[in-house]
């Protein structure tokens, strides 16, 4: 007996959320990889010795922290 069913990927039509995140999530995603670049940027631009000033011990640290907690609400928020 000869299978009857052609399953081509133009005839798939329930196969439209094959990616696991939506366009919002992967916006949201790159929003928080440049909050977490900028807290890390901010920590070099302290002038103090060894990073040890206002922008490389609190400010830098903060605006990274955000970025990856941000990183995280982005990975479990649902579409």
């Amino acid at each position: 007996m000869k299978n009857t069913t052609n399953n081509t990927p133009t005839e798939q039509t329930g196969n439209q959320e094959a990616l696991p995140f939506s366009k919002t999530n992967y916006t949201l995603m790159i929003v928080g990889i440049v909050l977490i670049f900028a807290g890390f940027f901010i920590m070099t631009l302290d002038k103090e010795e060894f990073g040890f000033g206002f922008l490389g011990i609190t400010l830098g640290p903060a605006i990274a922290f955000i970025g990856f907690i941000f990183q995280f609400y982005t990975i479990f928020k649902k579409k």
